[in-house]
Order: C-alpha cells, then structure tokens, then sequence
C-alpha cells in the first residue's frame, strides 16, 4: 500500500498532488489516505482532492477523516464527495482490500501512557476522555469484525492521530498530548496488526512501534519530504497476506518501503 496524509486541499490547489497519485499507484496496489485532507472541511475542497484522484484509475482508495477535515461542521459533504469519487472512507468500519483487511477511524487526543488525560474532574474533562475511549473502542469493533467475520489474516489500522508517542516526537513536546493517544494503541496490539499508519504529526518522526511491537507509520507528507527528500512522498508499506513479522524497513524500488518476512520466508 501507498501511504500519505496532510495533503490539506485548500480552493485553490487543484491540480497539487495529482502526480504524487499517479507516481503512487504505479507502484502500490491501494492508496491509503490518513485524514486533514481539506484544509478548512469543506465540500469544495474535497472537490479538488476528488478531481485529482481520478489519476489513480481503478486502484483502490481508502480514506480517514482528520481535525481539518471536521473544520466547518461539514464533514458529512467532505464524505459524501470523497464517496461519490470511489474513495471508500473508514470511520469505525472496515474494508478488504487484495485479500488484507482495513480498520479505520480518524481517532482523537489525550496523550500517552502515564501522561494520558484521565477522566477525572469536571464533566468536560470526562467528556473529552471519553471520545479518546470510544474512538478506541471503535478501532477495537472493527479490527474484531475482520478478524472474525472477514477471517483475513493481516490487518491494518488507519487512522489520523498517533496511537504512540514515537511518531510525534519532534514536535514541541508541550502538544504532544493533542496530537493523539495511546488508548489507539490497545487494539493494535490485541489484533497483532501489521501495521498502524497515521499522520497529524507535521514535525513528528516517521516510524515507532508499539508495546509489543507493532510498526506504526506517521505518514504526513511534511514528515515524508524532510524524511526521504530524494523520494516521492508518499510511503510504501509491504504487508503480508498470510501474517509475518515483520523486519526493519529497506529502500526499494524507489522508494521509501517497509516489509515482511511471511511464515514460509518469502
């Protein structure tokens, strides 16, 4: 899978990534898109995104909402027109895609591990923990759904915000804790996922792992271009149909890629 985020469509950007996409699905089976896809939530923009995703033919797409894209309340139009355009939008649901099961969410803030936002206090304070919760919770039901009703055997969460601190830091460490949370992380270690992938974090770091080891992937373009500026920026992911760990990430064909071993070494 080709992977990036942040593309941040504004009205007068037509026509901005649409080689990016293009140079994307030439080397990728599904472009996976991870949320502020507009810049202010607007219909209109996302008319452009969808206008310049007609290069990526009949290549699936798969997208998450990010905080962009929620802006001006109109969400819903945003959805609606990335939908109309083939791109199928995960928000608690889940898709397959080449025999590979995709879980997805636009996920929320509340920092990480010790430091995470606790739900105790005023009920605002409660309120905003709890939307950390059930995002999670959200990603849980749907990593469950195709594990058990779909039966793949890799699975991959997207989402906007970090589920690990690794992939923020570079950031000014006093907003880490809006930049995602590590209640996201729970499920992907109880799926065993083979790869995690986000963005939000514009100065994080392009890679971290999980507790137990999962990859996680911050694919916002500005990390992306600073990461690998000899290279297209989008990130090229490898996953296993059959499961596999997986190994460091290579450069390859290109571009910037990360792959598995699977249970027979190939």
């Amino acid at each position: 899978m080709a992977a990036v985020s942040d593309l941040h469509y504004g009205r007068h950007d037509a026509g901005t990534h649409r080689d990016l996409f293009r140079d994307a699905v030439a080397v990728a089976d599904v472009l996976v898109l991870c949320g502020d896809l507009t810049d202010y939530g607007l219909p209109e923009e996302a008319e452009l995104l969808a206008s310049d995703l007609h290069a990526t033919g009949s290549v699936p797409v798969l997208a998450v909402l990010g905080n962009h894209d929620f802006e001006s309340r109109q969400q819903d139009g945003v959805r609606d027109v990335l939908e109309r355009a083939g791109v199928m939008v995960l928000d608690g649901t889940c898709e397959v895609v080449g025999g590979v099961g995709f879980a997805g969410v636009p996920g929320f803030c509340g920092g990480f591990g010790r430091w995470a936002l606790s739900a105790w206090g005023e009920a605002p304070i409660k309120d905003f923990v709890q939307e950390a919760v059930d995002e999670a919770l959200r990603l849980d039901a749907a990593l469950g759904r195709l594990q058990s009703e779909h039966r793949v055997e890799s699975l991959v969460a997207v989402m906007h915000y970090s589920p690990i601190r690794d992939t923020v830091v570079g950031e000014p460490e006093e907003i880490f804790p809006f930049m995602g949370s590590s209640r996201l992380e729970e499920p992907l270690n109880r799926y065993s996922v083979a790869a995690a992938i986000h963005g939000h974090a514009h100065a994080g770091a392009p890679e971290g792992r999980t507790a137990t080891g999962r990859p996680v992937y911050n694919v916002a373009i500005q990390v992306l271009r600073r990461a690998f500026p000899d290279r297209p920026p989008f990130r090229l992911i490898e996953v296993p149909r059959g499961g596999g760990e997986w190994t460091e990430p290579v450069v390859a064909g290109g571009a910037p890629v990360a792959h598995a071993i699977t249970s027979n070494g190939h």
